[in-house]
C-alpha cells in the first residue's frame, strides 16, 4: 500500500508511539485523524502535516466513536485505515491487584479495539478495501508474571485480530497484528524500568515500533513481532509452552519481588491502580 494520501484514523495518537508514528506516516503524506483521550494531551508533531484532523475521543465511549467516524467521514468521506493503538497496562500480582484496574484494561485494550473496528469496517466492507492495525503486546502470545490480566487482553486481541482477517480474506480489508515488546516511554514508572535494567525485559524506542507499523502498512503484512528473543520465545510457547514455563519459572520470584515493590511509584498507595503504560494519549 503506498501511504499518500491515505486516510488513517489513530487512536491514542498522543502517546510515545503514537507521536513516532504520526510523524512517520505524515512524512509519507498520508491525511490523519488523531484520536486523542484529553484536547491537553500535547498536540501533534509539527510535521503531522497541514490535512490533519485532531479529535477528542474516549474509545470506550460509543457516542465518542460514533462522533469520530462522522468527523472522518465529514472532513475525507471515510479512513482507509484505522489503527487501534489506545492501551493501557497495570503491572501486579493477580491476587493483590485492583479489580478496577482489571476493568479498566479489558475496557481499553480489548473491547475499544473490538468496538472501533465494528464503526469503521462496514464502509471498508462496502467499498472493498480498508486495513484495519491492533496493536498488541508480546504478552499477547507469552504469558508473563505480574501481567495476568494485560496478557489477557492482549491475547484476545490477537485472537481477535486472526479471525477477523480470515473473516475478511474475501473482501479486500486487510488485518494487520503487531506485537511489541516493552516500549520505552514516559509511561514506564521506575519499577519497570528497574526490572529492565536487571535485564529482565527489554525495551525498544517508539520510533522502531512506528517504522514496523509503517512497514507492515506498506508491504500488508498479517503478523509483525518486534525484538528478540522474544519474538522467538513467542513462537516457542505456541509450540513447546512447557520450555517457557522452565524458562520463567527461575525469574518468577524476582518478577514478584518487583511486583510487590509497585507502591514505590511516586505517589502510589496501596491497592489504586498504577498505570504502568497508558497509550490512549
Amino acid at each position: 500500500m503506498k501511504l499518500d494520501y491515505q486516510r488513517i484514523v489513530i487512536t491514542g495518537a498522543a502517546g510515545g508511539i503514537g507521536r513516532a508514528l504520526t510523524g512517520a506516516l505524515a512524512r509519507r503524506g498520508a491525511r490523519l485523524g488523531l484520536l486523542v483521550r484529553r484536547p491537553e494531551s500535547g498536540g501533534v508533531p509539527d510535521e503531522a502535516g497541514a490535512d490533519t484532523l485532531v479529535l477528542t475521543c474516549d474509545v470506550t465511549d460509543a457516542g465518542d466513536r460514533q462522533a469520530a467516524l462522522q468527523a472522518v467521514n465529514d472532513r475525507w468521506g471515510g479512513a482507509d485505515v484505522l489503527i487501534n493503538l489506545a492501551g493501557v497496562m497495570d503491572f501486579s500480582r493477580y491476587d493483590s491487584q485492583d479489580p478496577e484496574a482489571v476493568a479498566r484494561m479489558v475496557a481499553v485494550n480489548l473491547e475499544a479495539p473490538m468496538l472501533m473496528t465494528r464503526t469503521f469496517l462496514p464502509a471498508m466492507v462496502e467499498r472493498g478495501a480498508g486495513h484495519v492495525v491492533n496493536v498488541g503486546s508480546m504478552f499477547g502470545s507469552i504469558g508473563f508474571p505480574g501481567f495476568a490480566a494485560y496478557a489477557a487482553t492482549k491475547f484476545g486481541l490477537r485472537g481477535f485480530s486472526q479471525a477477523l482477517r480470515r473473516e475478511l480474506a474475501d473482501t479486500g480489508v486487510r488485518v494487520t497484528h503487531v506485537s511489541p515488546r516493552a516500549v520505552n516511554t514516559a509511561f514506564n514508572p521506575p519499577v519497570v524500568q528497574e526490572m529492565t535494567a536487571a535485564g529482565i525485559m527489554h525495551m525498544d524506542p517508539p520510533e522502531r515500533v512506528a517504522r514496523a507499523i509503517v512497514k507492515a502498512l506498506e508491504k500488508g503484512r498479517k503478523e509483525v513481532y518486534l525484538g528478540f528473543p522474544e519474538s522467538l520465545f513467542a513462537r516457542i510457547n505456541g509450540l513447546l509452552p512447557g520450555v517457557i514455563d522452565r524458562g520463567l519459572a527461575r525469574q518468577t520470584p524476582t518478577i514478584n519481588a518487583y511486583a510487590a515493590a509497585r507502591d514505590r511509584v511516586p505517589g502510589g498507595e496501596p491497592g489504586r491502580v498504577m498505570p504502568v503504560e497508558d497509550r490512549r494519549g
